[in-house]
């Protein structure tokens, strides 16, 4: 599943693409639950003749501001991509929703159907359900460490709740532990000042390196992460994750994989006591 580092991907990729301005002249819904909450009548009549004002990134959705203070929020989910093409383009075989510009089209293809677009009348009825973003400056290493301490849970479950960290996923959990020597199962609580601003460190760093080569994708599968056709080229960077049985590039330990929260996690056990 895309996280931070693809879908801040996708939004740069949009905005380069010079969509930013751009009226929609119209908008096709060819599978109706890819629409959240509202009917597809309802999303298509509003949109069609707003501009895109501006697309940004708001922990794992892409944030679409049109004009009239409305607001598209795309949640890619596991196989959710979007390319823009010729308005002249023949509809894919996984095209869920099509939106028109005079000459180019934005597609949003789903070959597992899980992925959502939501229309809003304001930003917070989703930015209030997210917590904070990991490169937020606000989030200073003392509020850093004031929220570990008030919670019991596994460090790594927590980083995975969106409530409490908005964009971290399973890969980049997995990665950002290993860097910062903290074992997956450590309550959060128990975490050092210390401790906690290394952690901090790690996440940014780990996500920031991400971005610089595009996100990951892992396979060749149909559903891989792909923006606007482009691979992700940050597999050679991950430490960790996926590499059970292998060495720990660290201390050449077997890296194991073990199940925390219901999510494979990868670590070392030497590295990570």
């Amino acid at each position: 599943m895309p996280e931070l580092p693809e879908v801040e991907t996708v939004c740069r990729d949009l905005r380069s693409c010079g969509l930013i301005g751009k009226p929609i002249t119209q908008a096709t819904v060819l599978w109706d639950r890819t629409i959240q909450n509202s009917t597809t009548e309802t999303f298509c009549h509003s949109v069609q003749g707003k501009r895109i004002i501006d697309i940004r990134r708001r922990g794992k959705y892409i944030h679409i501001l049109l004009s009239d203070s409305l607001h598209v929020f795309i949640h890619l989910r596991m196989t959710g991509s979007l390319s823009l093409v010729s308005s002249e383009m023949g509809i894919g075989q996984y095209d869920r929703v099509i939106i028109t510009f005079n000459e180019s089209s934005l597609r949003f293809s789903d070959p597992r159907k899980f992925g959502r677009i939501m229309l809003c009348d304001s930003q917070t009825s989703i930015y209030d359900k997210l917590g904070p973003d990991p490169f937020d400056p606000l989030l200073t290493t003392d509020v850093w460490f004031e929220r570990l301490h008030g919670r019991q849970m596994r460090i790594k479950p927590l980083l995975l709740d969106q409530s409490f960290l908005a964009g971290l996923g399973n890969i980049y959990a997995d990665e950002s532990l290993f860097s910062a020597s903290i074992h997956p199962c450590r309550p959060a609580h128990s975490l050092s000042r210390d401790e906690s601003a290394v952690l901090l460190e790690s996440i940014r760093h780990i996500l920031t390196t991400a971005i610089i080569h595009r996100g990951t994708s892992l396979g060749d599968g149909k559903g891989n992460f792909t923006s606007n056709g482009d691979r992700g080229e940050n597999i050679s960077n991950l430490r960790v994750y996926g590499k059970s049985t292998r060495p720990c590039p660290k201390c050449s330990t077997p890296i194991q994989r073990i199940v925390v929260g219901q999510r494979g996690t990868h670590y070392c056990p030497n590295c990570q006591k």
